[in-house]
This record gives structure tokens, C-alpha cells and sequence, in this order.
């Protein structure tokens, strides 16, 4: 399984890494946050962020 990915301080709080979220990980907040239990680090958030503020965890 891949490492999960983390939402950084400079998430916009637009809400598209939510929508992609396949597994329903990501939870509304400023700034949103993955459950790291749940991701699954399929990477489809980071993609959908706009303004690059979500990062795989090492």
C-alpha cells in the first residue's frame, strides 16, 4: 500500500481534494485534513489541489 498524503497550511479550503477522494479520507476544515488510516495514497486529492498543498507522507 502507498503513503498516505497530508494537507499542508496553505490548503485554500476549496474542497476539490474532498470530491476526488475515492475513499471518503478527507474531512472539511481549515485546512482540511486525511485521515491517515483511511488514505489509501491513491493521489487523486493531489491532483485535484489547485494550489499544490497536499504532499505524500514519507
Amino acid at each position: 500500500m502507498a503513503n498516505p498524503y497530508t494537507i499542508k497550511d496553505n490548503c485554500a479550503g476549496c474542497g476539490l481534494c474532498s470530491e476526488a477522494c475515492p475513499v471518503n479520507a478527507i474531512t472539511e476544515g481549515t485546512p482540511y485534513t486525511i485521515n491517515q488510516e483511511t488514505c489509501v495514497g491513491c493521489g487523486l486529492c493531489a491532483q485535484a489541489c489547485p494550489v499544490d498543498a497536499i504532499e505524500q507522507v514519507a
